[in-house]
């Protein structure tokens, strides 16, 4: 690699420059803010390691190339000390196969196995190893025809994971709105009054909308002092404790309950601190970083800080106001709105209004949520499996054409690619 990859270290603005970031599956993409001309010298110290990139220049996050976070960038911009920017001597290597390359099967695992650390969290690929790093090279021309092939092929399987990834969005945006729907009534016939809540709207007859200070007993959580070992003896830590660690198994709405949690407290960690113990059937609610996610406590636990929680009382199910919970994403964005540190402070969960049915019509909510639910689900699954079938394509036609397994002057017209192609497409017709 030390015979086409130059290190890139000097830093020099030219003007507004855009912050890139390196991912597994997208490249290198421009974030969102911009260090411009003007800020610099008010955050020189903080710019301190950054690398301008241009286009063409090959990028690597040092942190996750064992993951595949790497690749040639189309923009120019700047990247933070995580990274580093290599220059790409075109008389070697031609741009497109350095592309396509890298991101083949085998290239990847040479990545993954010259990378440093104790686990995978930590595992570093250094700029010394990569250039190290040996390749076969064929000539230029053979490089570029592939990479021709590659750009083509590559591009119409993308164009179809792009297709998918975007009915998936679709489909959870259904689920939104149905769950809004369903849970303010919008469905039913008859007279309507006004909520007087933006986001619930009118409500049918008969249905309230009040804080869910008034249905339910608000909670929150905290944490034992970190200081203090004898409130984290590990043989102690028994008390199922819900954290930021566990908004995984509520974020793709598949785990309703929670029935167990990544971290446990003690108890007198607990009764040394302002945690408490929280009955089978509270209702919580991530309101910290990883903002609006929601659950049901399956069995008594406690939380963080990081939580709010509900007891609900007889008038309302815990279901029902979990359903509430999904049906306020967007009022959530909207609270969130402004925050550095996403939050949703105390206040404003306390002015939380829900719509409020009789039981029997809550009942009869939740059944007809949980079967729509179940085929968004469905749904869901399969465009999942789909995406995921059309990388590992991806990735097995990417390395038998840069290993020379398949001759790619010949390969299209035996037609192999739109087979497979049509053959995944079918699978997810629906």
């Amino acid at each position: 690699f030390k015979h086409f990859l130059r290190e890139r270290n000097a830093l020099t603005f030219t003007g507004d420059e855009t912050l890139l970031s390196v991912s597994e599956y997208y490249g290198v993409k421009p974030r969102s803010e911009a260090f411009s001309h003007e800020e610099y010298g008010s955050r020189a110290e903080s710019l301190e390691g950054y690398r301008i990139v241009k286009r063409g220049d090959f990028v690597m996050n040092y942190m996750l190339a064992w993951k595949g976070a790497y690749g040639l960038s189309e923009h120019d911009g700047i990247v933070s000390p995580a990274y580093a920017v290599f220059q790409v001597d075109n008389r070697i290597i031609d741009r497109r196969y350095l592309h396509h390359r890298s991101r083949s099967n085998d290239m990847k695992s040479a990545f993954r196995s010259r990378s440093k650390g104790i686990i995978d969290s930590r595992l570093r690929l250094y700029p010394d190893s990569l250039l190290a790093m040996e390749i076969d090279l064929p000539e230029l021309s053979t490089q570029r025809r592939i990479a021709k092939f590659l750009d083509r092929e590559t591009g119409r399987i993308d164009e179809l994971i792009g297709k998918k990834s975007a009915f998936r969005g679709l489909i959870a945006t259904f689920e939104e709105t149905r769950f809004l729907a369903t849970v303010t009534g919008k469905e039913m016939h008859g007279e309507r009054a006004d909520s007087g809540v933006r986001w619930i709207g009118t409500l049918p007859e008969g249905w309230l909308a009040p804080k869910f200070t008034m249905v339910a007993r608000q909670e929150s959580g905290h944490t034992p002092s970190r200081k203090e070992p004898s409130y984290w003896i590990p043989d102690e830590c028994i008390i199922p404790w819900v954290s930021l660690a566990d908004v995984w198994q509520l974020r793709s709405g598949k785990t309703v309950y929670l029935a167990d949690t990544a971290e446990k407290i003690s108890e007198i960690g607990m009764a040394n601190s302002s945690a408490r113990l929280l009955p089978e059937g509270t209702v919580v609610l991530s309101r910290t970083a990883s903002v609006g996610f929601s659950g049901i406590l399956a069995k008594p636990m406690a939380t963080t800080q990081d939580f709010a929680a509900w007891i609900c009382g007889p008038t309302i199910r815990p279901k029902f106001l979990y359903y509430v919970l999904r049906a306020m994403k967007p009022e959530f964005r909207r609270l969130m709105m402004g925050s550095t540190h996403q939050t949703i402070y105390m206040p404003d969960i306390r002015a939380f209004r829900t719509p409020l049915p009789p039981l029997a019509e809550q009942d009869r909510i939740i059944a007809a949520l949980d079967a729509s639910i179940s085929s968004y689900r469905k749904v869901h699954e399969r465009l999942t499996e789909s995406v995921s079938m059309l990388r590992e394509y991806r990735s097995a036609l990417i390395t038998a054409a840069v290993t020379g397994q398949i001759d790619v002057d010949t390969y299209d017209r035996t037609g192999k690619t739109s087979a497979t192609l049509d053959r995944i497409e079918e699978e997810t017709q629906a």
